[in-house]
């Protein structure tokens, strides 16, 4: 079971770790600061610093999966198709790596900071448009949701809703509930196709705002500390993708 230091700490660009497994989905450690694929943000690329100070590229994080098929509590970092080949081999011929090694983990950290920009913006767009998402992506260069509705959206009146917001410098807060508290708001889920994990007995969440609630929803990824931290980002598209579904795509202000 990997430690995902990133979910009480965003900010973190960096953690010392033990490989506690190599396997053929990718080098396994027993704690982390990269975010696996997941929710609609993408997973975390980086390196892995050895001990002799050679590294290992990661090009993308996932979570593991077991023989039949479902999530684990493992996070996978992926190096090259031919480096984890090489790590796998009875004797590999690049660069060392064993169950037990240290290594630091290290996030590309401008990457992982527009991720954090663009996933918060995504939550400031449901304040906006109070629909429910059926579809959810978040990159580093761009992010998109999709509205279950059928009305037309502005493009411009959406991008000042969103530069309103980020001016005010609404505070983002990290905090749980229980399943139970869940059950009886379900109205907190904003998607309808992705449902909160359960069974810790805790369920994590966004808010955004104080006594100015502007978002409050079940959310693993990671996000900025203070809406003014987003920066400029606007609406560069809205798209009508069926009858029942606008998309909203996000980009950086030039």
């Amino acid at each position: 079971m990997t430690q995902d230091l990133f979910r009480t700490d965003a900010y973190l660009t960096e953690c010392s770790a033990t490989v506690s497994a190599i396997t053929p989905q990718g080098i396994v450690l027993d704690r982390t600061v990269f975010y696996p694929l997941g929710g609609g943000q993408a997973g975390d690329t980086g390196s892995l610093v050895l001990a002799d100070g050679s590294q290992i590229a990661i090009l993308d994080s996932r979570k593991g999966k077991a023989q039949d098929g479902s999530f684990n509590h493992d996070i996978c970092h992926l190096p090259a198709a031919e480096v984890l080949a090489d790590l796998l081999a009875p004797a590999p011929v690049g660069v060392r790596l064993a169950v037990g090694d240290s290594v630091t983990a290290r996030i590309d950290w401008v990457r992982r900071h527009r991720l954090m920009r663009f996933h918060t913006t995504t939550h400031l767009l449901c304040h906006l448009v109070p629909q429910l998402v059926n579809g959810c992506s978040i990159t580093p260069d761009y992010a998109r949701l999709d509205f279950n509705m059928t009305d037309a959206l502005d493009k411009e009146m959406l991008s000042a809703g969103i530069a309103r917001l980020v001016a005010a410098a609404h505070p983002v807060t990290v905090g749980a509930i229980t399943d139970a508290e869940l059950d009886a708001n379900p109205a907190l889920v904003k998607s309808m196709s992705v449902q909160p994990p359960r069974g810790s007995g805790k369920i994590r969440t966004i808010r955004i705002g104080n006594d100015d609630l502007i978002d409050f929803q079940p959310c693993g990824g990671t996000h900025v500390a203070n809406t003014l931290e987003i920066g400029p980002v606007i609406v560069t598209k809205i798209e009508k993708k069926s009858a029942s579904t606008r998309r909203v795509v996000l980009g950086f202000a030039p």
